[in-house]
């Protein structure tokens, strides 16, 4: 009998080993056959899940069950379609070798080219390649390798541009800053949604551009990301520290993004004129200029989400950054003869903010925003400038101002879809603010007020392989202080088209006009004097300028090519300038003023090649030509810029070249030319948790970044260059470490974006 037992139990233990199998596999993209990480591999019978996991790093996947029937092996993953393999009856394991996953073309009316670019309603969407993202250690250097065309990623700055301006950023749809997208890790970002065009809902905020950045979905757990660098031969520091937990329906964020700057080596050189019929002077000025600052940005989020359709957002921010000013040199007058002059001032800014934001979907059609932002900022501000002559005497002047700003912004904004090609959506913003300045030196004590109200609304359709969307809204503008009383109605509008020639050609076209209202400290009447020449004030009697966008921008994709072309016309008239006008007794007044035209004709070309043997590269060539005009003057002026960068990926190794060459832009009677810049990069990622780097920038210049300027104004001409010698053939080291504990889960969707920067003090 014991015998007989011990055989039946063996026997059965036996049929359990032989039923169970494996089922295992890799997970690569249709497109370029790179493995796809974190895909969701299940096994299903009769609509049961008897086994379920991830796709590792190298897309592989393991699944073990007991049924010996036919199941089903279910692989998907957002932004790919899902793809389904029937595997029949049988007790053997089953290696399914390759399976491919398709781009989701599904978006309304698309166009798919090469599995990674979309063009969907008039917004390109990409979907990084792995390639790109080993060849990338941080999320500014994923962005200069993307086919986003209009878009600069400066990876020396870390920051981004759309066409000269600053684009919207969001992050899952929820407003974020450039530091958010600095702390994010290239491995998270499944898709960027963007734009050349600024959306209606942000016309009023001032932006070029749109950019959202989708992350990957998870699960509960935690992650903890940091990253630093720092120059062997220069005194800066920049860092970024985040921590994220997601637990249920609550998900908690902790984020600190400081910098620092000690730059000793700064130097200015400027030649300057005065005159005027009965006075004329000239100056010949070499100044030493250091500087320094450090910036603490920090946030502390909690999102929570009862349900798919439901999200409530917390977001506590503080940003307390200092930054300080010396000027020591040397001035040749002609009027006053030679003397010395020395100079400090110092910036305290504190701006506390608390913002409560929900969303809420009704149904698959309908739903609704709601935002309030409150802002308590503090800004203390000092300037003293000292002029000692060589018969002994001298002059001081001085600006000492504390300001206090108290803001609500709030918003509500409602989207219908009647169906899946036409969407209407309006909204309403409002912003209020109460600000009191206090002038130390003569206890002046302004209190400014302004209401500021924008209401909206748009409507897109598509037919066919065209997109179209207009959109108007009107804004109102009320700004009070104690001398004057100003009120603003103005409209805005925009048109924009797509249309998807074929797979490969898009046109996209576009125009939009919006006013340009004056700030508050513009407006402000309160004359200081900063030289002995010279007086600073605003101008209470500024116009609104109205500016006239047109753009057209065709496109071509081919396989592992992208090449796009924009073309821009801009028309701004009543524009405000920055001028200079003669007072009399040996004074002159610096205040801005309307001037009569601007125009602006420019041109960007952008092409990307990309994953040729783990070679790539992106290049931008810009050709722009400038006039405008006053009352008796005009000015010309045709510029060209260049940015691109090339890169080579071989395993845990990068190598990369990134250079800047900057063009002229002419505004009013200056001429400015942006920054010199390159930067030659190696990076060596160990495992998926350490990346190392070493950079050389700004190589061979020896005068560093240089900043030259031009000013052709017949009263105060003259010519500037600043020369910022720290930044001389800097070696730049850098370290991150990520670790991820289970996962975070990413669902909530949020598109407004308000914050309060105003300012209500005039600087100098």
């Amino acid at each position: 009998m014991k015998r007989a037992v011990l055989l039946l139990l063996a026997l059965q233990f036996t049929l359990l080993y032989v039923s169970a199998r494996t089922i295992q596999g890799v997970v690569c993209s249709s497109v370029d056959s790179t493995a796809v990480e974190g895909a969701d591999c299940r096994l299903l019978a009769s609509g049961k899940m008897l086994a379920g996991t991830s796709s590792a790093e190298n897309g592989s996947f393991r699944l073990e069950c007991d049924n010996r029937g036919p199941v089903t092996l279910m692989v998907s993953m957002t932004g790919y379609n899902p793809t389904e393999l029937v595997i029949e009856s049988g007790g053997g394991n089953i290696n399914a070798g390759n399976v491919y996953l398709d781009v989701n073309s599904l978006l309304g009316e698309v166009s798919v080219e090469a599995g990674s670019v979309i063009t969907s309603k008039g917004r390109t969407i990409v979907f990084p390649s792995a390639a790109d993202m080993k060849a990338s250690a941080t999320a500014i250097g994923l962005f200069q390798k993307l086919p986003l065309a209009g878009l600069i990623a400066d990876p020396i700055n870390r920051s981004l541009s759309v066409d000269g301006g600053t684009p919207v950023i969001l992050i899952n749809g929820v407003p974020s800053t450039i530091g958010d997208l600095n702390a994010l890790q290239p491995k998270d970002i499944e898709k960027i949604e963007y734009s050349r065009f600024t959306p209606a809902r942000y016309a009023d905020k001032g932006n070029t551009g749109f950019l959202n950045v989708i992350l990957r979905k998870r699960t509960d757990g935690g992650q903890v990301y940091i990253w630093a660098r720092s120059a062997v031969n220069t005194a800066f520091v920049d860092a970024d520290v985040k921590a994220s937990y997601h637990q249920g329906p609550s998900q908690f964020t902790f984020s600190y993004d400081p910098s620092w700057r000690n730059y000793q080596n700064v130097y200015d050189h400027e030649q300057r004129d005065y005159i005027a019929d009965d006075f004329d002077v000239h100056l010949v000025s070499s100044d030493r200029n250091p500087f320094y600052y450090h910036y603490h940005n920090m946030r502390l989020k909690y999102d929570y989400t009862p349900s798919s359709k439901t999200l409530f957002s917390a977001t506590f921010r503080a940003t307390p950054n200092i930054s300080a000013h010396r000027l020591i040199g040397d001035i040749s007058d002609t009027g006053l003869g030679d003397y010395s002059t020395w100079q400090k001032s110092k910036d305290n800014n504190f701006a506390p903010s608390l913002d409560l934001f929900l969303r809420h979907e009704f149904n698959d059609r309908n739903s609704l925003e709601a935002q309030v932002v409150g802002t308590l900022s503090s800004n203390d501000y000092s300037m003293e400038r000292n002029y000692y002559f060589n018969d002994g005497t001298d002059l001081s002047y001085l600006i000492d101002v504390d300001s206090r700003r108290r803001s609500l912004i709030s918003e509500i904004s409602y989207i219908h879809d009647f169906n899946d090609n036409l969407q209407l959506s309006g909204g309403f913003q409002n912003s209020v603010s109460h600000s009191t300045n206090r002038y130390l030196s003569t206890d002046y004590e302004p209190v400014l007020t302004e209401n500021n109200n924008y209401l909206y609304a748009r409507l897109g359709y598509s037919v066919g392989k065209f997109y179209l969307s207009l959109s108007s809204g009107a804004k109102l503008f009320w700004i009070h202080n104690d001398d004057n009383h100003r009120n603003f109605v103005r409209n805005l509008s925009q048109f924009f088209a797509s249309w998807n020639l074929s797979q490969r050609w898009s046109l996209q076209a576009g125009f939009s006009y919006s006013p340009g209202i004056p700030s508050l400290s513009a407006l402000t009447d309160y004359p200081q004097q900063v030289s002995p020449y010279l007086i600073s004030n605003g101008n209470p009697d500024l116009k609104v300028s109205n500016s006239f966008l047109y753009q057209l921008m065709p496109s071509f994709r081919y396989k592992k090519l992208n090449l796009s072309l924009l073309m821009n016309y801009s028309n701004i008239t009543n524009f405000v300038m920055e001028d200079v006008t003669y007072l009399g007794d040996g004074l002159f007044l610096s205040q801005s003023v309307n001037a009569r035209k601007y125009r602006r004709v420019w041109g960007n070309l952008n092409m990307r090649l990309t994953d040729i043997a783990g070679f790539g590269a992106s290049v931008n060539l810009g050709l722009s030509h400038y006039e405008d005009g006053g009352d008796g003057w005009t000015h010309h002026l045709t510029s060209f810029n260049a940015n691109f960068s090339i890169w080579w990926n071989k395993g845990p190794y990068t190598i990369s070249y990134w250079r800047k060459i900057p063009g002229k832009s002419l505004y009013g009677h200056t001429v400015s030319k942006d920054e010199n810049g390159d930067m030659l990069q190696f990076e060596y990622k160990p495992d998926k948790h350490w990346t190392l780097t070493a950079g050389w920038w700004y190589m061979f210049e020896s005068k560093g970044t240089q900043y030259p300027q031009w000013n052709y104004s017949p009263v105060n001409p003259g010519t500037s260059t600043r020369c910022i010698r720290n930044n001389a053939n800097m070696i730049v080291l850098s370290v991150s470490y990520s670790a991820d504990f289970g996962s975070i889960f990413r669902t909530g969707r949020r598109s407004l974006n308000n914050s309060d920067s105003g300012s209500s003090i005039l600087k100098y």
